[in-house]
């Protein structure tokens, strides 16, 4: 019998396929009762005037400055806020298990011991962590499509690709990241930290710099300005800050694979 390609990957994601579903169906819900709300709150003169009575401080930190469009309004509340934080704790949490939360419990020694590189197990989890993100992103995708007329929302079908695209790479970056940080601690909460502080200071960051030119530099270290600066539900792809973040996030599982291999397992 012939032996199974990739084995690692695949029972990665036959492990985890219960938690795909539950993510999938928690980004549906999101979309669901959020874009079908624009053509009554998005695009109302209610809200446009409600905008201008705001400060335009937090109207800027929230990126709700372009919310009175179908596709501003759905950067604003789906892609840059309710669905960023989803996808970045499903895509942070798979993270951090693949190599820390194995060594805790015990399991990776027993994969290693069956003549399984290390690499191979880096590098077969972390493309777990890419299939599902795009199983995710995949879905997103045909929601987004789906809901474009009903909800009246106008976006372009093309530049709802750019807006996934964008969406999948960001989110992706604090699950490599917590890979990372797993590889290197042997543990999942250090994954955890890592991957969060990826996410969060990434908008923070974002948040600050909009607020005046004297913080514009904050931008420079903001993984979530590089997506979303031109919003690619109206620009496109922006191809260089898509190039950005892929790379980070190769460098990432790089360090993975050259921490794992270069650690006594189970001594952290």
């Amino acid at each position: 019998m012939k032996p199974q390609r990739h084995p690692l990957m695949r029972k990665a994601l036959t492990d985890s396929w219960r938690s795909t579903l539950g993510w999938g169906i928690g980004l549906l819900a999101i979309m669901s009762l959020y874009l079908p709300l624009y053509p009554s709150i998005g695009g109302s003169a209610q809200m446009r005037e409600l905008l201008a009575s705001l400060p335009q401080e937090m109207i800027k930190a929230l990126n709700y400055d372009q919310i009175a469009s179908g596709p501003g309004y759905t950067q604003a509340t789906f892609f840059g806020l309710t669905g960023f934080l989803l996808m970045s704790i499903a895509s942070i949490s798979w993270g951090a298990a693949a190599i820390g939360g194995d060594e805790e419990a015990g399991l990776l020694e027993l994969t290693l011991a069956h003549g399984v590189t290390r690499a191979q197990v880096v590098l077969e989890r972390a493309a777990a962590l890419v299939l599902r993100m795009l199983v995710l992103a995949a879905l997103v995708l045909a929601v987004i499509l789906a809901l474009n007329g009903p909800a009246q929302l106008g976006i372009d079908p093309a530049k709802v690709f750019a807006g996934v695209l964008m969406f999948v790479l960001l989110t992706l970056l604090g699950g490599t990241g917590a890979l990372a940080a797993g590889a290197l601690s042997g543990r999942r909460m250090y994954g955890i930290v890592a991957g969060t502080a990826i996410a969060v200071v990434g908008y923070v960051f974002n948040a600050l710099g909009n607020q005046s030119q004297d913080l514009a530099w904050l931008h420079n270290f903001s993984p979530y300005y590089w997506a979303y600066r031109h919003s690619p539900l109206t620009a496109g792809v922006p191809w260089s800050a898509a190039a950005g973040l892929c790379g980070l996030s190769i460098v990432f599982i790089a360090v993975s694979v050259l921490a794992l291999r270069h650690r006594d397992v189970g001594a952290s």
